[in-house]
């Protein structure tokens, strides 16, 4: 147990610069900051292992973000084995190239943060006293987005109390498996929890749902603590109820989300029981992954929606437009969406991704790339990392970026996921992942 040390830092990343806000299909400069974004960092060491887990309340971290969070990490670590991700905050700064918005001084800033959040991780690594598990429970806050509806198509996010819906097209992930640890600065608290951040709404810079969650969490843990809420596998999870026919994008519904993981969290972290064998291992590999193979069907699609909605009629909205506006088929969004579908077409690009695994005795943090729909996640935590009494998912990792990771059985039924604009990866990514981690789990079992 003594060989285990762990430190934390964290610095603000709120854009010195106007610049978009990320999330939707148009762009918003944002006006004010509602509550502040955080850069949180967890360093792990234990003997000749180093292990660095972060997390950005962003949209994402970007390619261009990695590579220099890894440079930073690289000069101020031994070889430490790397897990990023994101909150998925859709109320952040827009940090992708060729989006609306984009600033390409942001990355620079945000890795500046990183390396002092980094230092101050440093300097507060100590002995790690207490490793404990457990998980908490949440039934009422997440829902599977996507739905059957009576014409026998799936639509993402279909009018709310419609009575064309028939029943949702797959699961939702209530547990919440958490993984704490405990030094004489304080506590880290791990929480994943499947769930999209997409709760407040306009133009106000916002770390959602889950800033919130962490900082009532952090209210428990006491005083220098940290609460990191990982998004576990959730490309197809939202927290619109179909049933409810009020409106659920503002700050109070984020106010509401937050609290009510929290209290989730909080109240398993009453049942926490004591690690098994806490030796750390770390590895991190690399996964390829091919371009989206494109249906004749959609290419037929794309080509009549195109000539339908000339560029001249689908101008003149300055509104907001979300997946709910492709449900509504948005004649703006539907060309939008048929024009990157082309463009995927036309380019046919290659992608090199990582997956991470930090594994501390029976318990498993495992960064994967992208957005998986939540039965990837579960088959991950049930099965593929079964032997492990709680694993603990985290999306985007690496600089993957954005984008969503459908089961092969999601293609040609709907849906804004399976588009090419919104997946460019190839249909059978999600197989290759697992296959990937299978390798990495016997990887972990014959150390």
């Amino acid at each position: 147990m003594d060989k285990l040390s762990f430190g934390i830092g964290r610095k603000h990343i709120n854009p010195p610069m106007k610049m978009g806000l990320a999330g939707y299909f148009n762009t918003r400069i944002w006006e004010n900051i509602h509550d502040p974004l955080e850069v949180r960092v967890v360093l792990l060491k234990n003997n000749d292992i180093t292990a660095l887990c972060v997390q950005f309340e962003l949209i994402t971290v970007t390619p261009e973000l990695f590579a220099k969070v890894r440079q930073i990490a690289g000069e101020m670590l031994d070889d430490p084995v790397i897990l990023s991700g994101a909150t998925h905050c859709h109320t952040a700064p827009e940090l992708r190239k060729g989006r609306g918005g984009y600033d390409e001084t942001y990355a620079d800033f945000a890795a500046g943060q990183f390396k002092e959040a980094l230092a101050e991780a440093i300097g507060s690594l100590a002995p790690c006293l207490h490793i404990s598990c457990g998980r908490g429970f949440n039934f009422d806050l997440g829902f599977n987005r996507r739905f059957w509806m009576k014409n026998g198509q799936v639509v993402t996010n279909p009018p709310k109390c419609t009575a064309d819906a028939v029943r949702p097209e797959g699961e939702i992930d209530p547990e919440i498996p958490l993984l704490q640890l405990t030094n004489n600065h304080g506590k880290v608290l791990f929480a994943s929890v499947c769930n999209h951040a997409d709760t407040t709404g306009g133009n106000d810079i916002s770390g959602d749902w889950p800033g919130i969650c962490a900082h009532k969490v952090e209210a428990v843990l006491g005083a220098n603590s940290m609460c990191m809420p990982l998004i576990g596998a959730s490309g197809n999870i939202n927290h619109f109820d179909l049933n409810d026919p009020d409106p659920q994008c503002s700050f109070a519904e984020a106010e509401r989300i937050g609290s009510g993981y929290a209290a989730s969290i909080i109240a398993g972290m009453a049942k926490l029981r004591a690690c098994q064998n806490p030796v750390m291992q770390a590895v991190c590999r690399d996964i390829h992954v091919t371009s989206r193979e494109l249906f004749p069907e959609e290419l037929a699609e794309a080509q009549e929606i195109l000539a339908k909605y000339p560029p001249e009629d689908t101008a003149s909205s300055s509104a907001p437009l979300t997946a709910i506006d492709f449900a509504k088929k948005s004649p703006k969004v539907l060309r939008y969406f048929a024009e990157n579908l082309l463009k995927v077409a036309k380019e046919k690009r290659e992608f090199d991704f990582q997956i991470t695994a930090i594994a501390l005795g029976d318990v498993l943090l495992a960064g994967v790339p992208a957005e998986p729909f939540v039965e990837i996640g579960l088959e991950l935590r049930k099965e593929i990392f079964g032997t492990f009494q709680e694993v603990l998912v985290s999306i985007m990792n690496n600089g993957s970026g954005s984008g969503y990771i459908p089961n092969l059985w999601n293609y040609q039924r709907g849906g804004y996921e399976n588009t090419p604009r919104s997946n460019p990866y190839s249909i059978h990514f999600a197989t290759r992942l697992k296959e990937a981690c299978r390798q990495i789990n016997m990887e972990l079992e014959n150390k």
